[in-house]
């Protein structure tokens, strides 16, 4: 049986739930951001703000000066998990499998087999839109497709309002004439070097030759050759559900809270759990370091990944951060974990400026090739000296 998977998803999330409380708001460019944090960064904005030059993410002094006019609101997270929730219990009639996102305004909604009950999918679509206008205000885009990744791909065409439906089969000629930045699971170098070789287009890169795709992605270039053909067999979750995460941990032979060593400890935990989201093609939104003490006592803390990364170099900064909020205590640690959770696609957003992009680009060809290394010679063929005091 085909599948009849549905991405539901609500264009600039956090915008539209503050513009439902306010109709003042309408038309204006807008910035959820904390205004008064030290080094805040935009949580969400506009399609107004947006076309002035504004990202997810950016910084937020940089936002101001890119738009003026733009009104700062502060984020309210408890308002937009509700408004998820609300929009959740409207999909539930319709399948027990619906997979959110973390307060983004998008669901995917696999309707496969419902046909009888509730008509066809793409009816089911109309109908969930319907019902976010007329009860919760909202204007969701929908889309339609035998599976999340080409659902996903369609509601970037159709964004900020719209509808699509790829009928099964049309996979591979929908995504063909498409650009390679609007594809997921490709990491920034890929990208690069994709660009570099003036390969833009899915077609230009699903012409070439396993042979000559290999040389230009390495070992990745028969799993991505496989995601620009729409292949996707990744189930949609019941609802409810724990979302994937990749998980590492290391059990101290003496208990230990010697700076060096733990920190060298966390480092291979890092490399582990990167190496586990490359071959997953994602990237953590999130790391959680916990601690057991000595005397039996356990610490958990969690801080968010901006940008996502699946890069040992890029990712450890914040493991190191999240291990020194969760160790406060002059206790030895006897066990360490390291979880990284809200997994997505690795981002495709290249740094613009070249003080940015030199070390980016930098630190991902650096582990690239030490993935080539181990993958020949073996994990240990190649060591990071922090990991040497362990």
């Amino acid at each position: 049986m085909e599948r009849s998977i549905i991405h539901l998803n609500i264009a600039d999330f956090a915008v539209a739930v503050e513009r439902r409380l306010d109709r003042r708001l309408a038309q204006r460019p807008l910035i959820i951001a904390p205004e008064g944090a030290v080094r805040a960064t935009v949580y969400d904005m506009s399609e107004e703000a947006y076309q002035a030059g504004i990202r997810k993410g950016m910084a937020l002094r940089r936002a101001v000066r890119l738009c003026r006019d733009a009104l700062i609101l502060p984020p309210q997270p408890a308002r937009y998990e509700q408004a998820m929730g609300e929009l959740l219990r409207q999909a539930l009639p319709y399948s027990p499998l619906i997979e959110p996102g973390q307060r983004d305004g998008h669901l995917f909604v696999d309707v496969t087999g419902t046909s009888r009950l509730f008509g066809p999918p793409a009816d089911i679509a109309l109908r969930l839109r319907r019902q976010a206008r007329k009860e919760l205000d909202l204007a969701p885009i929908w889309t339609l497709a035998a599976n999340k990744l080409v659902a996903k791909v369609a509601s970037r065409l159709v964004k900020p309002l719209g509808e699509f439906i790829v009928s099964p089969g049309e996979e591979e000629t929908f995504l063909s004439l498409l650009p390679i930045e609007l594809i997921p699971g490709f990491e920034k170098t890929e990208l690069t070097r994709l660009l570099e070789l003036n390969l833009t287009r899915v077609n230009h890169v699903t012409g070439l030759g396993p042979e000559h795709l290999e040389v230009v992605l390495g070992n990745r270039a028969g799993p991505l050759s496989a995601v620009l053909r729409g292949e996707d067999t990744s189930p949609v979750l019941p609802f409810g559900k724990r979302p994937p995460r990749v998980t590492a941990s290391h059990t101290f032979g003496t208990d230990s809270n010697t700076l060096a060593v733990i920190e060298g400890v966390l480092y291979e935990l890092v490399e582990q759990v990167c190496k586990d989201l490359r071959n997953r093609q994602r990237a953590a939104q999130q790391v959680s370091v916990c601690v057991d003490y000595s005397d039996g006592r356990r610490r958990v803390r969690q801080v968010r990944v901006q940008p996502p990364t699946a890069n040992d170099l890029a990712l450890f900064p914040f493991a190191r951060k999240t291990l020194h909020l969760a160790w406060n205590r002059r206790v030895r640690l006897r066990h360490l974990e390291l979880v990284c959770d809200r997994l997505v696609h690795p981002p495709t957003q290249i740094p613009i400026f070249e003080h940015e992009r030199r070390p980016f680009m930098r630190r991902e060809k650096l582990v690239s090739a030490m993935d080539k290394i181990r993958d020949r010679f073996g994990r240990h063929a190649i060591e990071v000296g922090r990991r040497l005091t362990k």
